[in-house]
């Protein structure tokens, strides 16, 4: 459209719209004014983005990812001091960058002349923040700047020190800062700055929860950076929102799992998750049990005594009795959901203690189950009730938990189209000869896009208007269905054999077959069909997955289909690490190119600040493009491209007297 060619009776058509956009633009020169800045802003270099998957309550080791960008700062500090400090100056500076607090207490304690090293540091950060501010305008930047140093910060960054008119400007704001004993304070806010800015966009693919200890710390950070984050649930997420959301069943997988990995911080700690009746209700059950099946499986070192791993163990198999019975009642009660095979309590011989699935009996190496009564082994005793109550009410009434999975909500989807890039965590259901597998929904046959959409709808429903949900259509629980279920597309197996794990030894019994799906993860052709089933280009899209790690150990690559799909589960939790051999990926995409970054295992932030041990990663580049992306090649550069044509039409409309200026 251009000003010429409007007419009066396309704007009265949208004449309502443009007065509600007047009260932000009451004028033509703020229209104009914010027309050329938009077009201004088109023209900047795409900026970083980055995506992160399966990190599993593994805080440290994520932290440290963000502060160090996966490593790009490490690399920049590289460029810009090339050849003005040498390598373990540049290592004290990297860490100062990355733990300002804790490093500069350190520093103080080496360094004779302090106020020459703070001069020294403060002008190589304002370096370095300049480089990585470049990308963005002064607004962006400005609208990120600490408000303690928000003007000072603003003028470094804009002023040159080698400029003969601002040199005495700019080291007088210097030693003023040194001056007034405020370097440190300034030191940590652009840090942090620096930080923050190294990363435009960060995904995360599924999996902030479960294995790892401190899953609600992840979320805090990310919920610091919420404008700029975005999250497409995995198995595991969707396990906790349905627990806060109040299912029983999702909640006593949760318990079991965190008994499991005997990471309790994330329940008790974060969230106060009170489990003192579970375990006073496990100490007096199974005070006898010697089941071996249930003992934590990776026990944080140190952490607990053999008399604690002794509780953990009983407690673990009281929540796993309870919720088996639990999802017997689900399946029972939700016909739809197709999983009778999973009925397995009633399948046990209580005299011999074998068990007959599929046909074949297998020998179990439990025999203690107090709990269950023959004749009806799904029915909950009442203190099983009263402790499951009073957990729900924990759940239910943790204020930091719903705040949490609120934010998962918020900026959380079950996938994502951004920039010619699809999301989601783990597949597309798939048939055996490779096309969309058709899921019942209630009355609905869905596949593909259509099952996603309709996924997702019912996860916001279960939350936010569960009254409204038809529970008849859609089963008794939808966020348990997604979590175990062989259709379900965050799952991506066929059955869950977690009972067949604990109680049959044979381990043909705990095999779970994968969806079609990852067959044919290296056939180009079935990409380009889940491509364009998502309504993206396949000649220059790109799939992004996770769910599976990936055994870099075996030779295994995370690039498959000839690059148009890309599995970036890499370990970031260590029970996985000896599966992959790495500890985890980074897949960066800026305005040159792709490039993934697989980290070496995190020791520790002790470590990282003591012994500057940076995390070795190794930056692989995946695609180079013809040409540098700008703003206005990416989805954001769509909206401002349409916010800019509605800024003419309005302009066109306070030029033709359709709407009047505030000329105030």
């Amino acid at each position: 459209m251009t000003l010429k060619n409007v007419t009066i009776d396309e704007l009265m058509k949208d004449i309502n719209y443009l007065k509600l956009l007047s009260e932000d633009y009451p004028s033509i020169s703020s229209v104009t004014s914010e027309i050329i800045n938009l077009n201004a802003i088109l023209n900047l270099p795409k900026g970083t983005e980055h995506f992160l998957t399966d990190i599993h309550g593994e805080y440290e080791a994520f932290s440290y990812v963000l502060r160090n960008a996966s490593g790009v700062l490490k690399l920049k500090i590289d460029d810009i001091f090339d050849d003005s400090l040498d390598l373990d100056e540049k290592k004290k500076l990297a860490t100062l960058l990355y733990y300002p607090e804790e490093k500069i207490d350190l520093i103080k304690k080496e360094v004779d002349d302090l106020n020459e090293w703070y001069r020294i540091t403060l002008i190589q950060l304002i370096k370095i923040c300049r480089i990585v501010s470049s990308k963005y305008t002064r607004s962006r930047v400005r609208k990120t700047l600490p408000k303690d140093f928000s003007y000072i910060i603003e003028e470094l960054l804009h002023e040159d020190e080698e400029r003969l008119n601002k040199h005495d400007y700019f080291n007088n704001i210097i030693d003023t800062i040194i001056g007034i004993d405020r370097s440190d304070e300034f030191i940590i806010a652009i840090a942090k700055l620096i930080q923050r800015l190294a990363i435009d966009r960060l995904h995360i693919v599924g999996d902030i929860y479960d294995r790892g200890p401190y899953a609600h710390k992840i979320i805090d950070d990310l919920i610091e950076r919420s404008s700029s984050v975005d999250i497409q649930w995995g198995n595991h997420d969707i396990l906790w929102m349905g627990a806060a959301s109040g299912s029983l069943a999702c909640i006593t997988n949760v318990v079991r799992i965190a008994l499991r990995y005997a990471n309790l911080a994330t329940l008790e700690e974060g969230y106060g998750i009170n489990l003192l009746p579970l375990a006073t209700f496990a100490l007096n059950t199974y005070k006898d049990d010697k089941s071996r099946s249930f003992i934590p499986k990776k026990p944080i070192e140190n952490y607990y005594q053999e008399k604690d791993l002794e509780l953990l163990s009983k407690m673990h198999k009281a929540i796993s009795i309870i919720q088996f019975k639990l999802e017997g009642q689900l399946i029972e009660n939700s016909p739809n959901y197709e999983m009778e095979e999973r009925l397995l309590l009633d399948k046990i011989n209580y005299q011999d203690y074998t068990i007959e699935i599929n046909g074949k009996k297998y020998l179990m190496n439990d025999t203690n189950f107090p709990t269950i009564d023959i004749n009806d082994p799904y029915r909950l005793t009442e203190e099983e009730e009263r402790i499951l109550n009073r957990i729900k009410e924990c759940f239910m009434g943790s204020d930091k938990l719903q705040k949490h999975i609120k934010f998962l909500y918020s900026n959380g989807s079950m996938y994502l189209r951004y920039n010619s890039n699809l999301l989601y965590h783990s597949c597309i259901p798939m048939t055996e000869d490779g096309n969309f597998r058709e899921v019942k929904l209630g009355n609905e046959s869905l596949y593909g896009k259509s099952l996603f959409d309709k996924l997702d709808f019912l996860v916001r429903m279960t939350y936010f208007n569960n009254n409204e949900l038809d529970k008849g259509l859609y089963g008794q629980d939808i966020m348990w269905y997604l979590w175990c279920n062989g259709n379900s597309p965050l799952f991506g197996k066929d059955r869950m054999t977690t009972f067949e794990r604990y109680f049959i030894d044979d381990k043909s019994t705990h095999i779970e077959i994968k969806d079609p799906y990852y067959k044919f993860r290296d056939n180009e052709d079935i990409l380009n069909k889940i491509l364009e089933e998502f309504g993206l280009n396949p000649n220059e899209s790109h799939i992004i997955n996770g769910h599976v790690p990936v055994k870099v150990s075996k030779g295994e690559s995370p690039i498959k289909g000839n690059g148009k799909l890309l599995v970036i589960d890499g370990g970031f939790s260590k029970a996985y690490q000896s599966k992959t051999g790495i500890a985890g990926y980074t897949l960066i995409y800026n305005s040159y190119g792709i490039r993934l970054a697989s980290h070496e295992p995190f020791e520790s932030k002790e470590k990282a600040i003591v012994e500057e041990k940076d995390i070795l990663s190794t930056l692989e580049l995946l695609e180079k493009m013809d040409k540098r992306e700008y703003i206005y090649d990416t989805d954001k550069g769509k909206e401002i491209k349409e916010r800019v044509n509605s800024l003419e039409r309005l302009l066109a409309a306070y030029r033709m007297g359709l709407i009047n200026e505030d000329i105030e």
